[in-house]
């Protein structure tokens, strides 16, 4: 990717400092440029992706979406809460999370480049936060083994990829498979599952929304 190539990120600050001065360096293959936004946010125009650096993620992210212009611009968070259930509504909008502490720069640069191509990235700790919910409120049981069932095993390894955050290509390479395979299969997965996409998909895999009835 060349310099002119690279992304163009708009930097959303409600409260705090940046953590990451360096960020993108001059030699980040993904990122560059960033442009720094403060409240009221208005997205200026030629931006690929936004990082929403905030404490309350779900207000912060109410407002940087209100408006035609900011929803078609991919949003990664990155706050220190780690809750599931902002964990779970910040997904559900279809936001990356990046847990603070729980992430480098060069994860921030790719989880900037997967929101371009619709790869709704969540750190370890955001993945960890909504299994461990998932487990107390909906602990397994039979509804979500019949879920599980429905898919085949190359479908159930696909979706434990998937819900820690990897996209089709990183899914391809660690399975040895194709894009265009991997694609196919989320394609089959989705209507096995009820699901609209990969967030619903992956809510339903770990057992953070209901599972559909069988």
């Amino acid at each position: 990717m060349r310099s002119s190539q690279r992304l163009s990120v708009a930097l959303a600050r409600s409260d705090g400092g940046w953590p990451h001065d360096d960020w993108p360096g001059p030699e980040d293959p993904y990122v560059g440029r960033v442009v720094s936004l403060e409240p009221p946010f208005r997205m200026p125009r030629g931006v690929d992706v936004v990082v929403l650096l905030c404490a309350d993620p779900v207000a912060a992210l109410a407002g940087l979406l209100d408006g035609p212009a900011a929803a078609r611009v991919p949003v990664i968070v990155v706050s220190g809460r780690r809750d599931t259930d902002t964990v779970v509504e910040v997904f559900r909008r279809g936001a990356g999370y990046l847990v603070e502490g729980d992430y480098c720069a060069c994860m921030l640069s790719s989880a900037v480049m997967g929101a371009t191509v619709g790869h709704t990235y969540l750190s370890p700790a955001a993945c960890a936060a909504l299994r461990e919910e998932a487990r107390r409120t909906h602990p397994g049981g039979e509804a979500m083994e019949r879920l599980r069932s429905l898919l085949s095993p190359r479908e159930r390894q696909i979706m434990e990829l998937l819900s820690t955050g990897l996209g089709a290509q990183e899914i391809g390479l660690r399975l040895r498979l194709s894009e265009k395979t991997v694609r196919n299969n989320l394609s089959n997965i989705y209507a096995k599952l009820d699901a609209r996409g990969g967030t619903d998909a992956v809510l339903r895999w770990l057992g953070a929304t209901p599972v559909l009835r069988t």
